[in-house]
This record gives structure tokens, C-alpha cells and sequence, in this order.
């Protein structure tokens, strides 16, 4: 006969295994880009900045009744190169606001990690 007790002795270790599988994986597949970006050269391209977002993300806290949020606020810029490709990075806050669409420049990136951009003056 079915009872919450068996229910729960069940469905505990199976989150418990989902939950650590996911972290192990995110684990993994940061390591394997890393790699993968070690592994190509740095390029510099002549490149456009055509677009820009931020991407805020909130996390709410709640503390014995008191409730907190943050907020984390990640950057991308998408440069268009001469083949007319489209490539998207995350950038540093501080560059972020320097960037502006329209700019032209010399983008330079490793894979999928971006190095920098200098603006043509």
C-alpha cells in the first residue's frame, strides 16, 4: 500500500540527485568552454557595435520575517564584423557604458570570451 512516508523517502534522493547532477553538469560545461577558449587564438577584427542589453536578474532573501532582494545585472554587446556575422559577448560593466552603437573599431575575443574594443577615433 502507498504511504507519504515511502512517498517521501522516494522523492527526497531523486531531488537530491537532480539537484547535484544539474550543479555537477553547469560544472562540467563551464570547464569545457573554458578549455574550448584556451584552446582558439586571440582574433582582432574590424567590427560595429550594433546592439546592446543587460540582462538583471533578482534574488529575493528572506531572513527570519525581514525580506531582501539584489539585484546582478549582466552586460552584452553584439558586434557585426566585415562578413557580416553577428557575434554577442558579455562585457564588464565599465566597458559596457563606454560602448555605443554605431562605434567602429577593432573588436578582439578568443572563442567566445571577449578581450576588448578599440573605438576607431
Amino acid at each position: 500500500m502507498f504511504s507519504v512516508t515511502n512517498f517521501v523517502d522516494f522523492i527526497f534522493p531523486l531531488f537530491f540527485l537532480l539537484f547535484f547532477g544539474i550543479i555537477i553538469y553547469r560544472i562540467i560545461q563551464g570547464a569545457r568552454e573554458w578549455n574550448s577558449n584556451n584552446k582558439q587564438p586571440i582574433l582582432n577584427v574590424d567590427a560595429k557595435i550594433v546592439s546592446k542589453r543587460a540582462h538583471n536578474s533578482v534574488d529575493t532573501h528572506n531572513h527570519n520575517g525581514h525580506v531582501s532582494s539584489s539585484t546582478d545585472t549582466t552586460y552584452y554587446v553584439t558586434f557585426e564584423v566585415q562578413s557580416g556575422d553577428r557575434l554577442e559577448f558579455k562585457v564588464p560593466s565599465k566597458e559596457y557604458g563606454m560602448l555605443v552603437e554605431g562605434d567602429r573599431g577593432n573588436l578582439i575575443f578568443q572563442g567566445t570570451r571577449y578581450h576588448g574594443f578599440d573605438r576607431e577615433i
